[in-house]
């Protein structure tokens, strides 16, 4: 009998990432929302997939994240699933499937963690929906928290601007952070809020702290993995670092495909049967 194994990546969980931040370790968090893209988040080394409702703006073009469905969210989860082996799966409850009630939240969540597969959800909002993060981490679904900056209200706050900048509304998200982690909340995100403010947080919760725009003293960072690639032209928030260009790259690799062709250059003869 052959004793050669292919070791398999051992798969993060969120007793992994709750471990990372006991033992000081930072989390590195991206999204993905599509098969081929999540092979290669995954095969990078994050620690973390977030299938983000911003899925509707990089997918579909919509200016907001409101649009997104349950069902929509559902089917990108489901692709993002197929292609990873290792990281930890979140995902969005889309706007409008978690607000109604607790009742409302729980079932949805049941959706989307039976039928695409995700290990956990993610929710916006402070103490108001801790009665629903009670009850879905009750069912046995674990829940990402995430203040601040909630694109989902971006109605009520008029744009997107930072969060959380004076004294009331910084108490504010810190007694939220508090009540999250008490619903049961394994982990939070914090979006562009004052640096000072999410260190505060962090130091002060058991459970991760991710952050997007909020400094360098929280547990883990996430990026929109379209941003930090630089496929999106033109979007350069003062929060995002590009590791790569690829909006040219793929334009000029395009164009030279379209010289090609119409060149009668492609196909050659060793790319013929």
């Amino acid at each position: 009998m052959s004793t050669n194994t292919i070791d398999k990546p051992k798969k993060v969980t969120t007793a992994t990432v709750r471990k990372m931040k006991a033992e000081g370790r930072k989390i590195a968090m991206l999204t993905a929302y599509d098969y081929t893209t999540a092979r290669l988040v995954d095969a990078g080394g994050v620690d973390m997939i977030l299938v983000g409702d911003s899925a509707t703006n990089v997918m579909a073009g919509n200016e907001t994240t409101l649009p997104m469905t349950l069902e929509e969210m559902i089917y990108h989860c489901r692709c993002v699933v197929r292609g990873v082996e290792r990281a930890l799966v979140v995902a969005d409850m889309p706007f409008g499937s978690y607000q109604v009630s607790a009742e409302q939240g729980v079932a949805n969540a049941i959706r989307v963690i039976k039928e695409s597969g995700v290990q956990a959800v993610k929710m916006e909002g402070g103490r108001e929906i801790c009665p629903t993060v009670g009850r879905i981490t009750a069912a046995g679904i674990p829940v990402c928290g995430h203040l601040g900056l909630t694109p989902q209200s971006v109605n009520q706050f008029g744009g997107y601007g930072v969060r959380a900048k004076d004294e009331a509304e910084a108490a504010r998200l810190l007694g939220d952070a508090h009540a999250l982690e008490e619903a049961g909340c394994f982990a939070l995100v914090l979006e562009k809020i004052p640096a000072a403010l999410a260190a505060k947080v962090a130091s002060e919760l058991s459970i991760p702290v991710i952050g997007i725009g909020a400094g360098a003293g929280v547990d883990g960072q996430v990026l929109v993995v379209t941003d930090m690639l630089g496929m999106n032209d033109g979007f350069r928030p003062k929060f995002l670092r590009l590791y790569a260009d690829l909006a040219p790259v793929i334009t000029s690799a395009i164009g030279r495909y379209c010289d090609d062709v119409r060149e009668g250059a492609f196909p050659g003869p060793s790319e013929q049967y």
